[in-house]
């Protein structure tokens, strides 16, 4: 694990790694919602110059089943060349896989093979004494170790947060706050890394999510709806910002990859008093002049679709409408283009964010959708379920995955007659489908996949120290 030279995967500011070469792997997560069956980590080609480009090249079923996986990352990132915590000599070689339900962490090798190996496994019991925490979410490489986001806590419901895993050994470290503040609900967290800032985002308790979206609790607006701010070196909460509790479920965050910039996005899953979904902009208060003060305001607005309730599913039907579900966003290496998946109405939509507080709309695609069903161009004659979920987007900025899942409990109740399993590639550029890559259907053997991580790195892996 220990290199001469730094991993060439690695590169000191956002503008090298926008030059990064093409990947030419993708990692997939893919699970049965059954648990009668193992998850799996699939592997597509993504050389459009192979023979075997857009299929599966690999396949690794995982050694239980229930785990659900969902989100997972990398052992090691850019973030390694940061001066004042460096790790140059660590690579980039392992996934580190969680799985949702069962709590269990995964450790594989992907060097010198395709389809990923079984290297170590945290059990569920080990996350929970050392750190605390169980559910485990999503996966971030940074100063210091490995740093995995947990939506409960270890035998109580919550409260969610982080904990630290070891670069080399993987072991489980600890909880990583020291000070949580009035922080109890989480899910997603990233960071401003020269600034000594990390921010984190809610969703629900285990409880809360366990068999998908409870109404009472959506319409009671107990879901989350608030960012957290943190010192990051003191690892205590600073402040709390409040979306307004109408906003519920605060997902995914993006950072400006640009280190020297403090600004980001969040995304809001629905609004109960429209269906609405939005992004929204944290940035430095301005009317605190030392800089300390954190703000937010939301800068898009996606409103529902109107639709019979013939076509809607149970949970929709009162309403008569699709709301979009912004389930996930990402934003390009560059910091100028943001994707934003409506897994609801079956779009993939790309904003210019060159001006971060005045999105630009200027390209969509359409896939799925719980009322369109629309086909993908390589498939004209088969309608899709689900709709563009997680978002990829390569490091050049040239490429954009998607895939279909979300999370097992939702898929049944938005799409009761099956989410079904396809992942598609979006060129940036013309804002088209790629017809030649459409693994679908029985290409994920039964599975649903879910989050996409690239080889060599990817637009919501990395960190950097350097403009």
């Amino acid at each position: 694990m220990t290199l001469w030279k730094p991993d060439p995967t690695f590169y000191p500011s956002p503008r090298d790694a926008a030059e990064a070469p093409p990947e030419k792997l993708a990692y997939v997560a893919a699970f049965d919602r059954s648990a009668q069956r193992p998850d799996a980590l699939a592997v597509l080609d993504t050389d459009p110059g192979s023979p075997s480009y857009g299929t599966v090249v690999g396949w690794t079923d995982l050694p239980y089943t229930g785990d659900e996986l969902h989100h997972f990352g990398w052992n090691a990132c850019s973030s390694a060349l940061c001066p004042y915590a460096p790790h140059p000599h660590v690579e980039r070689r392992y996934l580190i896989v969680p799985g949702l339900r069962s709590s269990r962490i995964y450790v594989y090798d992907t060097k010198d093979r395709v389809s990923p190996e079984l290297v170590k496994v945290i059990e569920a019991e080990e996350l929970g004494k050392r750190a605390g925490y169980s559910r485990p979410h999503t996966v971030h490489c940074g100063p210091e170790g490995l740093y995995v986001s947990a939506l409960g806590g270890y035998g109580d419901d919550g409260p969610g947060g982080i904990a630290i895993l070891d670069h080399n050994s993987f072991d489980v470290l600890g909880r990583w706050e020291v000070d949580r503040g009035p922080q109890y609900l989480a899910y997603d967290f990233w960071w401003h890394i020269n600034h000594d800032v990390l921010i984190t985002s809610e969703w629900g308790t285990p409880s809360m999510i366990e068999d998908g979206v409870v109404g009472e609790l959506l319409l009671g607006r107990k879901y989350g709806h608030k960012l957290h701010f943190w010192d990051l070196r003191k690892r205590k909460h600073v402040q709390e910002v409040d979306l307004g509790d109408q906003h519920q479920m605060a997902l995914e965050l993006r950072p400006a990859h640009d280190p020297t910039k403090t600004y980001g996005f969040a995304g809001v899953v629905v609004s109960v008093e429209d269906l609405s979904a939005s992004v929204w902009l944290w940035h430095r208060d301005d009317r605190h002049g030392d800089g300390s003060r954190w703000a937010a305001q939301k800068v898009i607005t996606i409103p529902a679709e109107p639709a019979s309730p013939d076509d809607l599913p149970d949970v929709l039907k009162p309403f008569g409408a699709v709301p979009p579900l912004v389930t996930d966003i990402d934003l390009s290496v560059d910091d100028q283009r943001l994707y934003v998946s409506c897994w609801g109405t079956g779009e993939l939509k790309q904003y210019d964010v060159s001006d971060p507080f005045k999105p630009v709309e200027i390209g969509s695609v359409r896939l799925g959708g719980i009322v369109r069903r629309q086909a993908h161009p390589a498939a004209p004659d088969e309608r899709l379920a689900g709709g563009p979920q997680m978002v990829e987007v390569s490091r050049d900025g040239r490429r954009v995955y998607v895939t279909n899942s979300l999370y097992g409990a939702w898929d049944d109740q938005f799409y009761p007659d099956g989410v079904g399993a396809w992942m598609a590639k979006i060129d940036a550029d013309s804002f088209t489908l790629d017809e030649r890559f459409f693994p679908h259907g029985d290409d994920f053997r039964g599975l649903r996949p879910h989050q996409t991580r690239l080889q060599g790195g990817d637009a919501s892996s990395d960190s950097y120290c350097y403009p």
